[in-house]
């Protein structure tokens, strides 16, 4: 699907097997009331009328997508992905080509409420360079000696921020850092990192830290719980 001049792109990266989940299928396929955790992710985006398609980025051995109602949505495309996060996000961007912003949102990630996403997505009225969601670190912070289990000193909390996605960029920009990362082996762990390595200052936008991915069997009631609160919301 073309994009015309400020046109939103969501690249969703699922290609992940979620091993500490300790589950027998990839966790964004687990379910949440009535919808799997990856139809959760999508279905926020998709809420925002600037999002015009959700490319969904699969392992080729994934064996769960084709049977979700996702898979025949008009607003949904699938690509396979690669071995890294950094390579299946590269996919999907290849295949979104004609959008001017994408938005990388991680399948796991199943609560974002729609201020937050409105707010990401005005940087496209003021930003060249985009920015992600991010909370505030709140908690202590350690630092543990290399191959233990203890203290090496405390880190000073302030100006840490924990990222969080969706993640927004200009397209061709995002596609240029991430494919410059790869080839000389930088380590990228989200979209912003990739920018950071090419020396861009990616702005951060203030989110709420209900925003959790779901990453341990523990997280899922979070989940659940969070979702509850965002539709009883959402309903009044």
């Amino acid at each position: 699907m073309a994009g015309s001049s400020g046109d939103i792109i969501g690249v969703v990266p699922a290609a992940g097997i979620g091993s500490r989940m300790q589950s027998t299928c990839p966790k964004q396929y687990l379910t949440i009331g009535d919808k799997t955790i990856l139809e959760h992710a999508v279905a926020a985006l998709l809420a925002h009328p600037r999002v015009r398609e959700v490319i969904i980025v699969v392992s080729p051995e994934d064996r769960w997508f084709a049977g979700l109602p996702l898979a025949t949505h008009p607003q949904v495309r699938q690509v396979e992905g690669g071995a890294q996060r950094a390579d299946s996000v590269l996919a999907g961007l290849k295949a979104a080509s004609g959008a001017e912003w994408a938005l990388v949102h991680d399948a796991a990630r199943p609560c974002l409420h729609p201020d937050d996403l409105a707010r990401l997505l005005a940087l496209t009225e003021q930003s060249r360079v985009g920015g992600i969601l991010a909370a505030p670190v709140r908690d202590t912070m350690k630092r543990g000696e290399p191959g233990k289990q203890a203290i090496a000193h405390t880190v000073e909390r302030d100006d840490l921020w924990h990222a969080l996605t969706p993640q927004l960029f200009p397209l061709a920009l995002l596609k240029q850092c991430l494919e410059r990362a790869l080839d000389e082996g930088a380590t990228i762990t989200d979209e912003a990192s990739a920018l950071e390595y090419c020396g861009f200052h990616p702005e951060l936008v203030s989110a709420r830290a209900d925003n959790i991915k779901v990453t341990r069997p523990e997280d899922l009631a979070l989940a659940a719980f969070y979702l509850t609160l965002l539709q009883t919301t959402e309903n009044h």
